[in-house]
């Protein structure tokens, strides 16, 4: 905002009127390259030459403040100046010397009254930006849906890299399955009854008449069942709590395969929403049971099981302990087809070894995931592998497209791989590592409990099968997937008398609990007994 003086600025003493032309910073013989601070500099001095009225300082200060740093108010300052200048400067007959004295007090008085009303404009021109810079503020809370507006933290790189993550697949499937939100509606929609307990989701009087009575629905005509769950149903039916009287029953058990819900998997069965429904004692699902070793399926391999379970009972492997209905729920192993149906091996720990060493302090051998959920784990094993007495052997060699995502350690891991036999090494470690694979669950629990080798879990958020009755800190080592280098300093310093006692507690819980898909299905119904 530029100075403008010409036809507003009253006369001063006829030797000391300001010039017309220097009412602007662009005068011609100034020129453009003259600082504004230099025109200022020129009219402070014609304004208070000796032979005239006494310096008026905050005139003078005024212009060179105007001048000093870029003030933004510079228009406004010199607007302010020039409007007082009719006050400031007397008229040109005041010669004497009384009305000189005069003059110069009234010049004092009115100069301080000056500087006070500029340091108050100047003032209220910060308070006014700083409002503005407010209500700026508040717009951009607005604008964000907030109620206020924080203030911004940098967005800083996360600088912590993995140990070694395969690639993950790159098509929009996946970047849509895998991002932040998709995983939080699927965890929020897992169980629609996921607050579900006893008291609110069992109705106690079907089991007070007749006690605790399982009943199986009845095969239907052209429906597949896999021989795990086949042994399942085969279990319950030749139990003390089976009975055929759907009156008599306090628990009720589908005939519907609902082991695999994998939907990439041959065993998956399809439209079981639609079957489920349709069962005439359904009841949405109160008091029934239901079986399940496989949930969700690739990238994400949630807990979801593909239908509605509504108030039903889960007895579920690899179930997380957020999913998890205390006192509800029950936590099963994940087993092999093989798993035997009755009777099963004994455990293989003959004779107590004093001390209770063997050829290994730790061992594994399984698949390594190259991408998707499960791979940081068993990706990062190699860093402990030591060939000596710890082997954790891995391989890639897995799956249809496992050479289109090989990485650098491939051929090496597979090499090694193929020189270990895996019973001798099973047989021959104190401590065997369970590290979680695709699911929370791994075969190599019960591989593990039945060869008198310590589970050492990596398995970060797992209910562990039967934990409402087995102690399982007498029996297992339970490490941390994010602490995986200190594994082998945490195992090293147990004692030889507490690794006899959990090699003992393994070889008890083995023949008790796991041994048969008979004994695992006996203690899901025994613990659910409890809660009756």
């Amino acid at each position: 905002m530029s100075l403008a003086l010409a036809a507003s600025s009253p006369p001063f003493c006829n030797q000391h009127s300001l010039p017309h032309e220097w009412a602007s910073p662009e005068h011609p013989h100034l020129g453009p390259t003259h600082s504004r601070s230099h025109w200022a500099q020129r009219v402070c001095e014609e304004v208070t030459q000796p032979s005239g009225p006494a310096p008026t300082l905050a005139v003078c200060g005024a212009l060179w403040l105007e001048e000093d740093g870029g003030l933004e108010v510079i228009g406004e300052a010199r607007l302010l100046i020039w409007s007082l200048l009719p006050v400031l400067l007397p008229h040109c007959g005041q010669t004497s010397a009384i009305g000189h004295m005069q003059a110069k007090k009234r010049y004092l008085l009115l100069s301080a009254g000056a500087g006070l009303l500029l340091l108050i404009y100047l003032a209220g021109v910060r308070i006014g930006r700083l409002s503005a810079a407010r209500r700026q503020s508040r717009r951009w809370a607005a604008a964000d849906g907030s109620s206020s507006a924080p203030d911004r933290w940098p967005e800083w790189s996360n600088s912590l890299q993995g140990f070694s993550v395969g690639d993950q697949p790159e098509n929009e499937e996946f970047g849509q399955r895998g991002s932040p939100r998709h995983k939080r509606e699927i965890n929020t929609s897992v169980y629609k009854g996921k607050k579900c307990r006893m008291d609110s989701c069992f109705d106690f009087s079907l089991c007070h008449k007749n006690g605790f009575k399982v009943y199986v629905y009845p095969q239907q005509k052209g429906e597949k069942t896999s021989e795990s769950y086949q042994n399942i149903l085969a279990a319950i039916e030749n139990s003390k709590f089976y009975t055929s009287d759907p009156r008599q029953a306090c628990l009720f058990v589908l005939s519907l395969d609902t082991l695999d819900r994998d939907q990439l998997s041959p065993q998956y069965v399809h439209n079981l929403k639609t079957k489920v429904q349709s069962l005439y004692l359904w009841n949405n699902g109160r008091n029934h049971l239901i079986f399940n070793l496989y949930s969700g399926t690739w990238p994400d391999y949630t807990e979801d099981l593909g239908f509605d379970i509504g108030q039903a009972m889960l007895a579920k492997a690899s179930i997380s302990t957020e999913n998890f209905r205390s006192n509800f729920d029950v936590s099963i192993p994940l087993f092999s087809k093989e798993h035997p149906r009755t009777g099963g091996e004994k455990g293989y720990m003959l004779f107590n070894n004093i001390p209770p060493l063997r050829k290994y302090l730790l061992v594994f051998k399984g698949k390594r995931y190259l991408t998707g959920i499960g791979s940081d784990t068993r990706n990062a094993l190699y860093h402990v592998h030591n060939a000596e007495d710890i082997v954790l052997l891995t391989t890639c060699k897995h799956g249809k497209d496992w050479q289109k995502h090989k990485d650098a350690r491939c051929d090496k891991d597979n090499s090694e791989y193929e020189r270990y036999d895996y019973r001798e090494m099973l047989h021959n470690s104190t401590f065997c590592l369970v590290p979680r694979g695709r699911r929370l669950g791994s075969f190599r629990f019960l591989e593990a409990l039945q060869a008198a080798c310590i589970p050492v879990m990596l398995s970060n958020g797992w209910e562990l099968p039967f934990s409402e009755v087995i102690d399982w800190n007498q029996a297992i080592v339970v490490g941390d997937e994010r602490l995986l280098l200190q594994i082998p300093s945490t195992i090293r310093s147990i004692n030889h008398d507490k690794i006899l006692a959990l090699k003992q507690q393994t070889q008890f819980l083995w023949e008790a609990y796991f041994s048969s898909v008979e004994k695992i299905v006996l203690t899901t119904l025994e613990v659910s007994m409890t809660w009756v």
